[in-house]
């Protein structure tokens, strides 16, 4: 499977600093989005920490006899440690966390993802967009029952309320799933600055607009901040080539 991927992060224009981390493996195997929380310090550490940890974690053991699916889920385990170990090394942090979601593809299996907050996987497929990952919110759960509309989602006062996230001794809910992955595709991995700003329509008109995936990354955080760029910014794009 050949790739094309890029990524940017910004601090919109709120904020004088970005807890937001990502990464790119240059071999194309795993892609990576944290999205801090707890402070100016915190939330930097957290997804530092987070993106690091996740990272090591699949390097190291990227020849293991586990699934895609099983690799992923101790790579987000251990980040999840790592940060917990922080926390108590360092009662300053001890509020900290962050979000996560991750692409994983392996050889000769099916290419998997996973998450842990309300940092979103989307799927790009002939011109319609899917929202691949389920948020870890209060309001996800509500939506899912029907007991608030989606507009009515986009200004609650409880819509950023995380039901999980990276940081937490109690971890209850780390999502790992399979992707389904087709010539043409390209997916979004992107923090909560961008989706809070820009509906599911916007993001897809910029993702489908231009051949180019910088300047699509462009575009897209530019119209979150031209919206507001109340919070940090990330988008990673994967294009699959063939």
């Amino acid at each position: 499977m050949k790739l094309d991927s890029t990524g940017l992060s910004d601090p919109g224009l709120i904020r004088a600093y970005n807890q937001d981390s990502y990464y790119i493996d240059p071999a194309g195997r795993f892609f990576i989005v944290a999205d801090g929380m707890g402070g100016h310090a915190g939330g930097e550490e957290a997804s530092r920490i987070a993106t690091q940890e996740i990272r090591s974690y699949l390097e190291q053991n990227w020849q293991c006899p586990e699934s895609a699916s099983k690799l992923l889920q101790q790579a987000l385990s251990t980040a999840n440690q790592a940060i917990v170990q922080d926390q108590q090394n360092h009662p300053e942090r001890a509020d900290m966390g962050t979000t996560a979601v991750v692409v994983v593809i392996r050889p000769g299996e099916s290419p998997v993802c996973g998450h842990v907050g309300d940092s979103r996987l989307y799927r790009l497929r002939k011109s319609q967009l899917q929202q691949i990952t389920e948020d870890h919110t209060w309001i996800a759960k509500a939506l899912k029952i029907g007991d608030i509309t989606p507009d009515e989602a986009r200004v609650h006062p409880y819509r950023h309320v995380l039901s999980s996230c990276l940081g937490r001794e109690d971890l209850n809910q780390i999502s790992v799933q399979q992707l389904d992955l087709e010539h043409g595709d390209r997916l979004l991995l992107c923090s909560d600055g961008l989706t809070e700003e820009l509906v599911d329509d916007k993001i897809a008109s910029y993702l489908q607009g231009t051949p180019s995936l910088e300047i699509a990354a462009e575009s897209l955080v530019e119209a979150a901040k031209e919206e507001g760029g109340n919070d940090n910014i990330t988008v990673v794009l994967v294009s699959v080539e063939t």
